[in-house]
């Protein structure tokens, strides 16, 4: 369905596209620093499906009719900046609570899905890249969407899960539900917010 040549081709460009320090890497990282290597994983994993999601839907054509309407591209974006300031104050409210639990891999799961979901910039980022290595005469187009759309959620899991268990480590290693450690959750959720916020469209 999809050919060898350009699936070889895709592999290290998606690679590189991961590596790159982006949004949903710094997120991983704040939940591991917060909650540990396990919550660091299953946020890693939400991200990757959200990142599925979005590249099923550009197969379908979904993706190019959001990325057209400027206010539905506005309303993604404002819902995730403010789920992840949600997520800011939280964090910080949790810090003079001693009783409050971590994230659990669940709720870490949940949150990576819909922060993934909720950025626009992954949907321009899906159309403009993935399109690239679709040939319309290899087979179904949906089908070869679903397929680099899986090689790149499997990267971002492993390349977003590993620092994300890094940070959780050293977190850790730091002091269990320190202060310190919900301050820095809190800003890295904050500038995600600001990012989104004042990101644009081009």
């Amino acid at each position: 369905m999809v050919d060898p040549i350009l699936l070889l081709a895709f592999v290290p460009a998606g690679l590189a596209l991961n590596l790159t320090p982006g949004a949903d890497m710094m997120f991983c990282l704040g939940q591991g620093v917060r909650s540990g290597p396990r919550a660091a994983l299953a946020a890693s994993a939400g991200i990757s499906l959200g990142a599925f999601v979005h590249t099923a839907l550009a197969g379908l054509g979904l993706g190019a009719v959001v990325a057209t309407l400027p206010w539905a591209f506005e309303v993604i974006r404002w819902v995730g900046v403010a789920y992840l300031l949600w997520l800011a104050v939280q964090t910080l409210r949790n810090t003079a609570r001693a009783d409050v639990p971590e994230t659990t891999p669940r709720r870490a799961f949940r949150a990576g899905l819909f922060v993934n979901l909720t950025n626009p910039k992954v949907i321009l980022f899906v159309l403009a890249f993935v399109p690239q290595f679709v040939d319309p005469t290899a087979g179904p187009v949906l089908g070869q969407f679903l397929i680099f759309g899986a090689m790149l959620a499997l990267g971002g899991f492993v390349i977003n899960g590993a620092v994300g268990v890094f940070a959780g480590g050293i977190g850790q290693q730091l002091a269990r539900g320190s202060r310190v450690l919900d301050w820095i959750s809190a800003s890295v959720f904050a500038a995600l917010a600001v990012r989104l916020a004042v990101l644009e469209r081009t």
